[in-house]
């Protein structure tokens, strides 16, 4: 009877140490290309508790449509893939109805979060669709309360025009701070109910031009990381207000998994218990991030203008944030809550 005892307890323990090693999972390699228009950049990742899916919201560029120059990234929706499968592989769901004027507009690098039972997403905004870099941005605010239908609130007045690329986090006094690019800086500003919005014009992080700041919490530090062209700087700081630049960047070389070169950009970062995953973008037929060329129509060869999405773990050691060898198979789970 004993040994039968302990022959059970044996089956049982095994069972349980398979169903938890089954949850983590390797991920797509890329994890995820827009079956549309084959240029996902920029993602944010929000769980839709309605669902019980994450979503991944993302910059949805036109990048199979010949156009002069860089018109591909503009005229953009915001696109929506899912995940059935605690984030391992994503499908393409469709986009968000955004517009709150006539006309084909430009939406770009949303960010949202959940306050008091309301979502709220600042995204930026241009009027129109230009053939080449040009436009004044605008941080534009929605909410929601089901993630699909969203109320146009209106521009969010910051201290500085012609931003993008926000990310929130919440204080620790329930306060909130936003991060945004200006002029190739992050600047913040801070509000108590996510409409009203107060700071001044003093960088928040400026030594290096970049844009794309993602701000989170991990391992009892706050971090900030950015997209300097080339990888993604990191910060961190103890109070939301200083902030430690460490010497190397994360994601500046590339690795062997399909599309995941020649660097990472724009991401977004999962932080669930003691493990942390970055979201991020690549251009993988280009060479350098930047290294782009024009045919002699003017338009930039399709190869160079679509963008796959890649996750990677971000592990803490000795002080800094790093990514292991992302030649190396690694699992992910995202649990539904």
């Amino acid at each position: 009877m004993k040994l039968i005892k302990i022959t059970i307890l044996s089956l049982l323990l095994v069972f349980v140490l398979f169903a938890n090693a089954q949850e983590f999972k390797q991920p797509d390699a890329p994890l995820f290309r827009d079956p549309i228009t084959d240029g996902a950049a920029d993602p944010c990742l929000v769980y839709n508790p309605f669902e019980k899916v994450w979503w991944m919201l993302y910059t949805q560029r036109r990048a199979n449509i010949e156009t002069a120059d860089v018109a591909y990234c503009y005229g953009n929706e915001i696109g929506i893939a899912y995940s059935e499968d605690n984030g391992r592989s994503w499908r393409y769901r469709g986009t968000l109805n955004l517009e709150f004027e006539r006309g084909k507009n430009t939406f770009w690098a949303p960010d949202v979060v959940l306050h008091n039972g309301v979502y709220h997403m600042y995204v930026s905004y241009i009027k129109g669709v230009a053939n080449h870099w040009s436009g004044v941005a605008t941080m534009m605010h929605y909410t929601s309360i089901n993630l699909w239908d969203w109320k146009f609130e209106g521009p969010a007045k910051l201290p500085k025009n012609n931003v993008i690329d926000a990310t929130l986090i919440q204080l620790p006094n329930g306060d909130w701070r936003m991060w945004y690019k200006w002029d190739s800086k992050s600047l913040f500003a801070d509000s108590k109910d996510l409409f009203t919005w107060v700071g001044d014009a003093t960088p928040a992080v400026s030594d290096t031009p970049h844009e794309g700041a993602k701000v989170f919490r991990f391992k009892d530090s706050y971090w900030l990381v950015t997209d300097e062209w080339k990888g993604m700087a990191v910060y961190k700081s103890d109070d939301l207000q200083n902030w430690i630049k460490q010497a190397n960047r994360i994601l500046d070389t590339p690795s062997s998994r399909k599309d995941d070169y020649p660097s990472g950009s724009h991401g977004d970062v999962v932080v669930i218990e003691d493990k942390a995953y970055i979201f991020y973008f690549t251009h993988p037929g280009r060479r350098f991030h930047t290294k782009d060329y024009h045919d002699e129509n003017g338009n930039i060869p399709y190869q160079m203008r679509r963008s796959s999405i890649q996750v990677a773990e971000l592990i803490l050691e000795n002080g800094e944030l790093v990514v292991k060898d992302r030649d190396k198979p690694f699992g992910i789970y995202m649990p539904n809550y």
